[in-house]
């Protein structure tokens, strides 16, 4: 996994490792090792999976008292995945392309 920084400190973006042969490929999409060789100590409590029409818009999550992180995964198509850090301190001008 190769972790690719966001304008927000706490939110990267991972880019899997594909191995391609002429059987056609095979790419690791949750490791706890390789998350844990990254400094990140994740423990999963749910695994879920949707798929959504065009256009649809999933996903506002906001919490306080029991934070949570969350892994998303296209596996085909494009996503306009949005991150907004509510913290008070410290404060991170966020600005998206599209």
């Amino acid at each position: 996994m190769k972790p690719i920084p966001t304008a927000i400190p706490d939110v990267l973006v991972f880019e899997p490792r594909v191995q391609r042969d002429s059987r056609g490929f095979f790419m690791e999409t949750w490791s706890p090792q390789a998350f844990e060789q990254l400094g990140i100590g994740a423990h999963f409590a749910q695994d879920g999976e949707a798929r959504s029409a065009r256009n649809v818009l999933r996903g506002l999550h906001y919490q306080v008292v029991e934070p949570q992180g969350k892994l998303v995964r296209v596996a085909a198509g494009e996503v306009f995945d949005v991150a907004v850090d509510l913290r008070r301190v410290p404060r991170v001008a966020v600005t998206f392309p599209g």
